[in-house]
């Protein structure tokens, strides 16, 4: 039995349906043939993606997993799916020399829900089952979530994820300038910094990165091609 009634998103949402664990056992079949046609078209690095109130993080947070099954209730049944039945999985079927990456939601930002003690416990988790980086994102699990969104607002969890558990993490949100991002790294909050809103909006992101971090730019080789066509 999976217990209480699952929840909407929204209260103007449907109400989903809850997994059973022939379900379940679908859903880990599906990210394990995932996984594998990745590799095959030549993919050189996985995530999984547990953050922002999609699947996993659903099973992550007790806002919205009320079973009572073995994937209910205490914190290392929340965590079972993502740990024992996908990340482990995943990481089994992939070259040891590629990377495993794992997307979370450090906090839900609700009393009550997910939050950054159990981020550590679930990284360390993921770091014993062979994963390489934690991705260090927050929310997404309810709409009422008061988030203090600001420049870098999510870089504190990823330091803490970083230095607590001896992972390397990624630092992600309104991290938008080139000498905020050097900072980030060279301080030691993250290993990388994920930039994507920023490079849908200015695709020149790293090449202007590269100036004003007094680096040469360094051109995509297609470029670099027609550029020199053109000096001839």
């Amino acid at each position: 039995m999976v217990g209480p009634s699952p929840v909407p998103f929204d209260e103007a949402d449907p109400v989903p349906i809850p997994l059973d664990e022939a379900g379940i056992a679908g859903v880990i079949d599906a990210f394990e043939a995932g996984a594998r046609r990745a590799l095959q078209a030549g993919f050189k690095v996985l995530e999984i993606h547990a953050a922002h109130g999609y699947l996993l993080h659903e099973f992550l947070s007790p806002l919205s997993n009320h079973r009572n099954d073995q994937y209910g209730g205490s914190l290392e049944n929340r965590m079972r799916s993502l740990l024992q039945q996908i990340a482990e999985r995943l990481r089994g079927q992939m070259p040891e020399e590629l990377p495993l990456f794992v997307r979370i939601s450090a906090t839900d930002w609700v009393e009550g829900g997910w939050d950054i003690e159990q981020s550590v416990e679930l990284a360390k988790r993921l770091k014993n089952v062979g994963v390489d980086l934690i991705d260090v994102s927050s929310g997404g699990t309810v709409p009422c979530a008061r988030i203090p969104v600001a420049k870098g607002y999510q870089v504190p969890f990823a330091r803490r994820i970083r230095e607590e558990v001896d992972i390397r993490t990624g630092a992600v949100g309104l991290i938008t300038e080139p000498r905020h991002a050097d900072e980030i790294i060279t301080g030691g909050a993250a290993n990388f910094v994920f930039i994507a809103r920023e490079m849908l909006r200015e695709p020149y992101w790293a090449l202007k990165a590269q100036q004003a971090l007094g680096e040469e730019p360094a051109w995509p080789i297609q470029y670099g091609y027609v550029l020199k066509r053109r000096a001839k």
